[in-house]
C-alpha cells in the first residue's frame, strides 16, 4: 500500500505511535454503540477509521471542521490553545482486533472523512440510540450533577402519553437498575411489547 499521497506517514508496523491531532488532521471519537450505528449509515462515505481495543471509532477529518458538534457519546479531538491531544494511530497493517487496529482501513483513496456527513451519520445514530435531545441541562439520577449529554433511561408511561423521564449521563447510563440493559426512550416501547418491563 503506497502512502506517498498522504501528508504525514503512518506508524511503521511495529506498535500504535502517539501522534498529535490538530497537526493533518482532527479526530472524532464515537461511543461504539453510535459509532458503528453512524458507520453504517455513511457506508462507502467514510474516510479511514480507527478502533481501539474498548470498540470506541475515530474518524480523521479536515483540521478545524468540526469545532462546535454537541452529540451524546460523540467527542471533537483537536489541538488546544494550551495543551496537546494525541492519538494513538495504529500501524497500517493492523486491520483487526482485538488492539487498536483500523476499522476501515487507511489508504490513499480512503483518508479523511466528510465532516458534514459525519456529523449527519453521527445525529442520525445520536437520535436513534438515545432519542430526542432534550432541552437545556438535565440532571443525571445517579450523580445529581447537570449534564449536557442527558440520555434518556427510563420512561414513566401515563395512559394520555409520555411521563416523567428520567436521565443519565454518560458514564452512569449503562448502571441504570432496569435488569439486563439499560432502557431508553427509543427502546422502552420494544421491552414493553417483550415483556421486559
Amino acid at each position: 500500500m503506497t502512502t506517498r499521497t498522504l501528508p504525514w506517514k503512518p506508524p511503521p508496523a511495529v506498535d500504535v505511535e502517539a501522534l498529535p491531532v490538530g497537526r493533518w488532521w482532527d479526530a472524532v471519537r464515537a461511543a461504539p454503540t453510535v459509532g458503528e450505528r453512524a458507520l453504517k449509515t455513511l457506508g462507502d462515505q467514510t474516510g479511514a477509521v480507527i478502533q481501539d481495543r474498548y470498540g470506541t471509532l475515530y474518524w480523521l477529518i479536515t483540521v478545524g471542521s468540526a469545532t462546535s458538534w454537541h452529540l451524546r457519546q460523540v467527542r471533537v479531538l483537536t489541538e488546544l490553545a494550551d495543551e496537546s491531544t494525541y492519538l494513538g494511530v495504529p500501524p497500517v497493517s493492523w486491520t483487526t482486533g482485538p488492539k487498536s487496529h483500523w476499522h476501515v482501513p487507511l489508504g490513499p483513496d480512503r483518508y479523511l472523512t466528510h465532516p458534514w456527513r459525519l456529523r449527519q451519520a453521527l445525529a442520525e445514530a445520536d437520535r436513534a440510540e438515545y432519542g430526542p435531545m432534550p432541552e437545556g441541562r438535565q440532571l443525571c439520577y445517579h450523580c445529581q450533577l447537570p449534564t449536557d449529554e442527558a440520555i434518556p433511561v427510563d420512561v414513566e408511561a401515563r395512559g394520555n402519553g409520555v411521563g416523567q423521564i428520567t436521565y443519565a449521563c454518560p458514564t452512569h447510563a449503562p448502571l441504570y437498575p432496569t435488569g439486563q440493559q439499560p432502557r431508553t426512550l427509543t427502546s422502552a416501547a420494544a421491552a414493553e411489547h417483550e415483556g421486559r418491563r
